[in-house]
């Protein structure tokens, strides 16, 4: 079970911390920026709790929250000084991220059991104790009859949860801890989780299901807002997964007024470089599996290329070199206006990290999630159904915009293969979320894999399943599967970028 797609009050602080940052920035002038410490008190305000036990821890956690949203170091407990300390640093739009990217709120840490097997209350003392019989440490005692496990004999094998006749033994798991995909999240000396970077990959699902809202990725609202109030051209370049993300009223065909709202030049689909991804990746598979290659990855997942890297080093020359999509329509916006910013708006926290490399920053220079943009709208106070829908978006094909659901990158490359190549048979494996793409990779080492192209996804369901979502993954793979019948070409081949620059000439 998780809490995805259900809208709650760790998203309803989250979207406000982000609308309020976005206000300072797009109110900041003349190096003030003592508003700051205002606002705590307007997202928390009164004398009374109603989150946790303590008003000024609730404001503490906001004040940390605020500093990370404005892509401004972390500071412990112990640190005193003014929320704006330092924030002088983020008027620079050139300004990027300090790792690390993921970042846990200490003193916001409920402090969770990590894979403890425990007794509910719905024990009913039951005289077979079948759990006591299965039990191979002798862990389980009794109490007035009812079940008690002793923590230091048990050994979580689980046997005593399968065999209750109850369901009254469960296994409490960290829920950061259960999400994180590469194990990276471990306890620290107070019991508190704690991020292990050396493994982590920036996936950001820790974040994502934290019922307690104590762990933030940094964010760029405010160097954004800032370029979009100087004399470049900012322009957003939006990736396929944004398809029902800010409710029914802002419609793919809507989507460059609503962006303009916000003062951004124009908007454009990332959906174009996907179809440039897809037959960069087609032509290499052809050219490299299996004569220098076994098999071959997918290269637009960044968590997924980054974990493949780190834990099967053998295999790191199986993922395709090709550029992500992210990079191939920034590239292709800069290569029509070379002053201009671009700032892609996607699901992803981990292609934060993407972009700050080096070897990419000239093409993307920021990184919002779509939940960061969705505080940027509220503070424009920007309402959807007042534009107009003739205004469309040139995109790319259906299958471009179908690389934000588990499959849609494997099946736009085997499709361009199947095109351009009818006589080499392609097979293809995916896997979404890092532990399934674990075992897909350990597999494809034993050779189970040989000759397939390999799609690996980060995410549940795909981008869709991203940190920086707003909407239920179920409902966002809806929209996308709509969005691909209404492309009005169906697959990567049928697209060109030629038009797609043409068309963006033509808008100057």
């Amino acid at each position: 079970m998780s809490i995805r797609g259900i809208y709650t009050s760790v998203n309803d602080i989250r979207k406000r911390v982000f609308a309020e940052v976005a206000k300072l920035s797009y109110n900041y002038k003349d190096g003030d920026l003592s508003e700051m410490e205002m606002i705590p008190y307007r997202i928390i305000p009164g004398e009374e709790s109603k989150y946790r036990e303590s008003v000024f821890l609730e404001r503490a956690i906001v004040k940390e929250r605020m500093r990370l949203a404005m892509g401004l170091s972390l500071r412990s407990a112990a640190e005193h000084a003014p929320v704006s300390t330092g924030a002088e640093e983020c008027v620079k739009p050139e300004k990027y991220y300090q790792p690390p990217l993921i970042n846990i709120i200490k003193f916001a840490c409920n402090k969770c059991p990590d894979n403890v097997v425990t007794v509910s209350n719905q024990c009913q003392a039951c005289l077979a104790h079948p759990c006591h019989e299965v039990c191979p440490r002798d862990a389980i005692k009794f109490d007035h009859g009812k079940s008690v496990i002793d923590q230091e004999k048990c050994i979580k094998c689980g046997r005593c949860i399968e065999v209750c006749p109850y369901n009254a033994i469960i296994r409490v798991e960290r829920p950061c801890a259960k999400a994180c995909g590469v194990k990276a999240i471990k306890s620290d000396d107070l019991g508190r989780a704690e991020i292990d970077y050396d493994k982590c990959v920036s996936c950001g699902m820790c974040l994502a299901n934290c019922p307690f809202g104590a762990i933030a990725d940094k964010a760029q609202i405010f160097q954004v807002i800032q370029a979009i109030k100087s004399d470049t051209p900012v322009y957003a370049a939006i990736a396929p997964a944004i398809v029902g993300q800010f409710g029914p009223d802002l419609t793919l065909d809507k989507m460059r007024y609503a962006f303009r709202a916000l003062g951004f030049t124009d908007a454009v689909e990332v959906a174009i470089g996907a179809d440039l991804c897809t037959l960069q990746e087609a032509d290499d598979f052809i050219k490299e599996v299996p004569e220098k290659l076994p098999f071959m990855g997918t290269s637009c997942c960044p968590a997924w290329s980054v974990m493949a890297k780190k834990e099967f080093p053998e295999q790191a020359k199986c993922i395709s070199m090709a550029l992500t999509p992210m990079v191939l329509t920034g590239r292709l916006l800069k290569q029509q206006h070379p002053d201009c910013k671009v700032a892609f708006i996607g699901p992803c926290a981990a292609k934060k990290l993407e972009a700050s490399r080096k070897s990419v920053r000239s093409d993307v220079d920021f990184v919002l999630t779509f939940e960061e943009v969705m505080g940027m709208f509220e503070a424009k106070g920007v309402n959807f159904a007042e534009f107009e829908t003739h205004n469309t978006m040139h995109g790319g094909s259906g299958d471009g915009r179908a690389f934000a659901i588990s499959g849609g990158v494997a099946n736009a490359v085997a499709n361009v293969i199947k095109e351009r190549y009818p006589d080499r048979d392609v097979k293809v494996e995916k896997a979404e979320g890092l532990d399934n793409c674990k075992k897909m990779l350990a597999l494809a080492k034993a050779g189970k894999y040989d000759g397939y192209l390999l799609e690996g996804m980060a995410c549940p369901g795909g981008c869709i399943g991203g940190a920086g979502t707003v909407m239920p993954i179920a409902k966002s793979k809806a929209a996308i599967l709509q969005n691909q019948k209404q492309s009005s070409k169906a697959h990567s081949y049928e697209s060109t970028y030629e038009e797609w620059l043409e068309e963006l000439a033509e808008r100057d």
